[in-house]
């Protein structure tokens, strides 16, 4: 016992580091080569924190435990969306890029989507790995295809070394390399915790392994919102959390033989949660372009809501299915209709602006 709680704080210690490690010359890394940080935050930067998810996911999809292997990858995107955008926006706000909410944001609620979608049947075939594999390669080029020159990027050009290259390259590799490290002894403590607790293998991937290979995200974030990283912040949570789906799920079920079984409790709530957390990112993005504090308290009530909903299903409680109804039917619907109301109002206001701005050019002087 002495010895797991050790490997837990080794593994805590080492995720701060290697994740500050990582934001700083990852950020250097960006400005020499004139590379746009809301990319690098979600390709390398989202690459990075998800490959524990990965790891995690090839060798449960292999030893048989699909269950760990989508609770996994679904607990780490809900916990991504709503515990550390909530976190980070609590600690202070966060500036989110005008390009996540045109193509980022659509492309994760598409993503969402289409895997509930292909989930229905109760399992995830082969094919259906291989299409979201493609889908990850389209994503890919389309990222490249942003990240063309810019400005910013003709004037980083005057700014190249390769030695500053070489080096923070090398931090950046190692930051990686600590945070993943750091991330596996502090997941295979999680288990043993969890499995002296005595609860489901689904409850433990929705948990504990998915808050465990969430952790590398949850330090990245709040150092790089402390940090002023505001663009790395959010954009590698919106990578991440397209990446859980494309990369983890679509490349780790190419491993896989047969197809993936999927529970009816994880399509009838979890992903549901999952997708309607999603789309609460538009409104919130879209207002102010930014997550205020009010918002981030708001995705940190849904997510304890949500842990409240674990806690009484593994506990097999009479009161989980008035309480799954009244998440579904009333709180989830009017917070939503809540937020879609007060972008609306947001947009209007725009719009009378720019109307104004526009009357006010076209009049003769």
């Amino acid at each position: 016992m002495f010895d797991t709680f050790i490997w837990f704080a080794v593994g805590l210690i080492a995720l701060i580091g290697g994740a500050e490690l990582l934001v700083r010359s990852v950020s250097k890394l960006a400005v020499t080569l004139g590379i746009s940080k809301l990319i690098i935050g979600l390709t390398v930067v989202a690459f990075g924190t998800s490959a524990p998810e990965l790891a995690v996911s090839i060798r449960a999809g292999i030893d048989g435990n699909t269950d760990l292997m989508l609770g996994n990858i679904v607990g780490s995107n809900i916990t991504n969306t709503l515990l550390i955008l909530g976190l980070a926006a609590l600690i202070i706000p966060l500036k989110v890029h005008v390009k996540l909410i045109r193509w980022d944001v659509p492309i994760m609620i598409f993503v969402t989507i289409l895997v509930y979608i292909l989930a229905l049947n109760g399992s995830i075939s082969f094919f259906e790995c291989l299409l979201l594999t493609c889908i990850l390669i389209a994503y890919l080029i389309f990222l490249i295809r942003q990240g063309g020159d810019t400005d910013f990027k003709i004037k980083a050009k005057e700014k190249r070394s390769p030695v500053k290259i070489f080096a923070n390259s090398v931090m950046s590799i190692s930051g990686f390399f600590i945070l993943v490290t750091g991330a596996g002894w502090l997941i295979n403590s999680s288990l043993i915790f969890a499995e002296m607790a005595g609860v489901s293998e689904l409850t433990i991937g929705l948990t504990v392994v998915a808050i465990g290979t969430s952790l590398p995200e949850i330090v990245v974030v709040l150092i790089a919102a402390i940090r002023g990283e505001k663009d790395l912040a959010v954009g590698s949570i919106i990578g991440s959390n397209i990446l859980n789906f494309l990369a983890v799920l679509g490349v780790s079920g190419l491993f896989i033989p047969g197809a993936i079984p999927v529970q009816e409790a994880l399509i009838r709530f979890d992903l549901i949660i999952l997708l309607v957390a999603s789309i609460f990112c538009i409104p919130i993005f879209y207002t102010g372009h930014k997550i205020v504090r009010w918002e981030g308290i708001l995705f940190l009530c849904l997510y304890f809501s949500y842990l409240f909903y674990l806690f009484l299903s593994s506990n097999d409680h009479g009161f989980v299915s008035v309480f799954t109804s009244i998440m579904l039917y009333f709180v989830l619907p009017v917070t939503l209709i809540t937020l879609l109301v007060i972008a609306l109002m947001e947009w209007k206001k725009r719009f009378r602006f720019r109307n104004f701005k526009f009357t006010n050019k076209t009049k003769p002087k």
